[in-house]
C-alpha cells in the first residue's frame, strides 16, 4: 500500500515550514491540502508558498483554478490522487500539508455518497440568502437538518446551502448521510502528523500574521480580484481576510475595523480546525519537534 504523510493542524501552526523540512529530509514532494491555495490570484490572503520557498520542493495543487471556478473535496480527492500516483512513481514520498481536515479526510478516508449539485435549487438559495440574510437561511437549516446546524458556523453559507440543497433532493438530512458512511476507506498507509501550539501562542501567531499580511499587500490583492469582476459573494471571496477587506472597499468599513475582525475570524476558524483534527487519528507535536516528526516518519517508512 503507497505510504503517504498528512501535516496538518490549525492555521498559522506552522505547517508549511515544517512540511518543508520534512520533504526535503526525505525526498519529498508537498501536495496542497489548503481550499484557497488552489485559487490563482489569491496568495497574500492564503499564505502560499513563496516562488523560493517552492524552488527548494516541488509542491503540486497550488494555482489550477480561477477564483470563478468551482473546486470541491470530490475533486480534491481525484487531483491529490493523481499526484500521488505521479509522486510515488518517482521514487519519493508525498506530503500532503494543509488546514482543510475535509479534504485529508475525503484524500484518505473517503466521502460519505450525495447528490450532485442542482443549479436551480442553489440559485433560489442564494437569492433568499441575499434577500432574507444568512440568518434566515440557517433557520430553515436548523429545522431541516439540527445535527449540521451544530457542526456548519451560521455565516458559512456555502456550507448551509450544500446542507439544504442534500435535504432538498434527496429528502434526508446531510448529517443522516454522513452518519451512515464509516469513513473506513483506506486507499493509503497514510501517518497523520499534526501541529499543536498553546492557544495564547496560537493566537499571537494569528495576529501577528494578519497584519503581515496587511503590509504585504492584502489590501490591494482583494481590490485587484474586484476590479477582476469576482463577486464578494464567491466562495473564495468569502474565505478569511477576502471577506472583511471586501467589506472594507465595497462598504466603507473602517480598515482597522476590518484588520481586527480578520484576526477574530482566523482565531475562531482555528478553534473549529482543532474541533475538526481531533476526531481524526493524528499524531501530535509541537511545531519546533521536527526530530520527532523525523522519527514517526521513519518509523512509518520501516
Amino acid at each position: 500500500m503507497t505510504k503517504i504523510v498528512t501535516i496538518c493542524g490549525p492555521t498559522a501552526s506552522g505547517k508549511s515550514k515544517a512540511a518543508l523540512e520534512l520533504a526535503e529530509r526525505f525526498n519529498g514532494e508537498i501536495i496542497n491540502a489548503d481550499s484557497m491555495q488552489v485559487y490563482r490570484g489569491m496568495d497574500i490572503g492564503t499564505a502560499k508558498p513563496t516562488a523560493k520557498e517552492r524552488a527548494r520542493v516541488a509542491h503540486h495543487l497550488i494555482d489550477i483554478v480561477d477564483p470563478g471556478d468551482e473546486y470541491t473535496a470530490a475533486r480534491f480527492r481525484v487531483d491529490a490522487t493523481r499526484a500521488i500516483e505521479d509522486i510515488t512513481s518517482r521514487g519519493k514520498l508525498p506530503f500532503i500539508t494543509g488546514g482543510t481536515g475535509l479534504y485529508i479526510k475525503a484524500l484518505t478516508m473517503g466521502l460519505a455518497p450525495g447528490p450532485g449539485e442542482d443549479k436551480t435549487i442553489r440559485e433560489r438559495l442564494t437569492k433568499e440568502a441575499a434577500t432574507g440574510g444568512a440568518g434566515a437561511l440557517f433557520e430553515k437549516l436548523k429545522s431541516t437538518d439540527p445535527v449540521s446546524a451544530t457542526r456548519i458556523h451560521p455565516n458559512n453559507l456555502v456550507r448551509v446551502i450544500r446542507a439544504l440543497e442534500v435535504f432538498y433532493l434527496t429528502g434526508r438530512p446531510l448529517s443522516e448521510i454522513q452518519a451512515g458512511h464509516s469513513f473506513n476507506e483506506s486507499p493509503f498507509d497514510t501517518l497523520m502528523i499534526g501541529l499543536k501550539l498553546d492557544r495564547e501562542t496560537l493566537y499571537e501567531r494569528i495576529n501577528n500574521r494578519t497584519e503581515q499580511m496587511i503590509e504585504a499587500g492584502l489590501v490591494e490583492e482583494v481590490r485587484n480580484l474586484l476590479d477582476q469582476g469576482y463577486s464578494k459573494d464567491l466562495k473564495p471571496m468569502l474565505g478569511l481576510g477576502y471577506k472583511e477587506v471586501s467589506a472594507h472597499l465595497l462598504g466603507g468599513a473602517n480598515l482597522s475595523e476590518a484588520i481586527s475582525d480578520i484576526k477574530k475570524h482566523t482565531r475562531n476558524y482555528g478553534k473549529r480546525q482543532m474541533t475538526w483534527f481531533n476526531s481524526m487519528d493524528i499524531l501530535w507535536f509541537s511545531p519546533a519537534d521536527i526530530s520527532g516528526m523525523i522519527t514517526a516518519i521513519e518509523e512509518h517508512l520501516k
